[in-house]
């Protein structure tokens, strides 16, 4: 009688996309399509009166722009964004153009996809495993996330943070402060280990986050340094 009870279990590259996810891109694809057309149909009609002086309509539609591929929360969907052509010759600033709502140029991945990246890597996925990891999520086309890319998405996250923390709260009036520390296992340095938290209410009960900060120890220094820059 076998004793073996290891399991092998599937790596990201051997998993099989499932009918329904595809089914379900394959209807994501048609209704966005069907919603770029309404958006295009309503450009076109806001700008019909616009003549050249031939009597010609100014602004006209010119085909599709190249096919996109957007990340999304059920792996990746294929897009083709309408293009309108403005016939006056007229300098790039007042020239006429659609530009989709839905489809902002240069979005690669949607807003739930831009949420999951930052919770990946806080809950111990390096850098080089986001391919892997959203692969066994999204899909085997899950692309255009190396480990480049998410370098440069910390960055921007870096610089969000230093924005945030240098916001102006001159104007702001709080009625009550919750001052705590968090202690955590997501990737901070070694002797990090503490977050300093602040959440204040309003005179409307509204909460909202006031201050954070990473700390060695939840010490009375390390919380006066956080209050002064606070006040500050």
């Amino acid at each position: 009688m076998s004793n073996y009870n290891v399991i092998d279990l599937e790596k990201p590259e051997q998993i099989i996309e499932d009918h329904l996810s595809e089914l379900l891109r394959v209807k994501a694809r048609k209704i966005l399509s069907e919603a770029l057309e309404l958006e295009m149909e309503l450009f076109m009609k806001e700008y019909q009166s616009y003549r050249l002086s031939d009597g010609r309509q100014r602004v006209v539609r010119h085909g599709y722009h190249q096919d996109r591929e957007i990340q999304t929360g059920i792996g990746s969907v294929s897009v083709k964004v309408p293009r309108s052509k403005d016939r006056q010759s007229t300098s790039s600033e007042e020239r006429i153009r659609f530009s989709s709502k839905l489809i902002p140029p240069y979005l690669r991945k949607s807003k739930s996809i831009e949420a999951l990246i930052p919770w990946l890597y806080l809950k111990g996925i390096s850098t080089g495993g986001f391919q892997e990891a959203l692969a066994a999520i999204l899909g085997k086309r899950a692309a255009g996330l190396s480990s480049a890319t998410v370098s440069r998405l910390k960055s921007s996250w870096y610089e969000d943070w230093k924005a945030w923390k240098q916001r102006d709260l001159s104007q702001s009036h709080y009625v009550y402060l919750w001052v705590d520390g968090v202690y955590c296992n997501v990737r901070m340095d070694k002797n990090k280990q503490c977050l300093l938290v602040i959440v204040e209410a309003t005179e409307n009960g509204d909460k909202a986050l006031v201050a954070l900060e990473d700390s060695y120890r939840e010490s009375e220094q390390s919380w006066r340094e956080l209050l002064m820059d606070l006040k500050h």
